[in-house]
């Protein structure tokens, strides 16, 4: 049979070790579920007035933007290079793209061709 002390170094030691682990657990889980559950950022872009509010946006990659037309005239978001385009937008309807690369995105509105916009993506040093 093991001693008396033998059970109670076996003991501490397994309590010190359960401690470093409670320890390190601790640092890592919030770190892990904070990026788990960073939502994307969203920027919006009003539509009113026959204009894009914004006009420019400059954004990082991965970065949502909403555009809402709060015009009573159908409007539509289309990029030059094609890369998105929405349907015709009344009045209080929405239209999402998330931009994954760096680059610059002119648009405009395809019924309006006069009512243009820019979205400039661009990368962010160090990540």
């Amino acid at each position: 049979m093991r001693s008396l002390r033998s059970l109670l170094v076996s003991s501490s030691r397994r309590a010190a070790a359960v401690s470093v682990l409670t320890l390190c657990a601790a640092a890592v889980l919030p770190t892990l579920s904070a990026i788990a559950a960073s939502p994307a950022a969203t920027v919006t872009v009003d539509i009113t007035k026959f204009t894009y509010a914004p006009k420019e946006l400059t954004i990082a990659p991965g970065t949502r933007v909403v555009w809402t037309n709060k015009d009573e005239t159908p409007h539509t978001v289309t990029s030059n290079d094609k890369s998105f385009a929405s349907k015709g937008l009344d009045t209080g309807d929405k239209f999402e793209h998330t931009f994954a690369a760096p680059g610059d995105f002119d648009y405009i509105c395809t019924v309006h061709p006069f009512m243009t916009g820019t979205v400039h993506v661009r990368a962010i040093p160090g990540r």
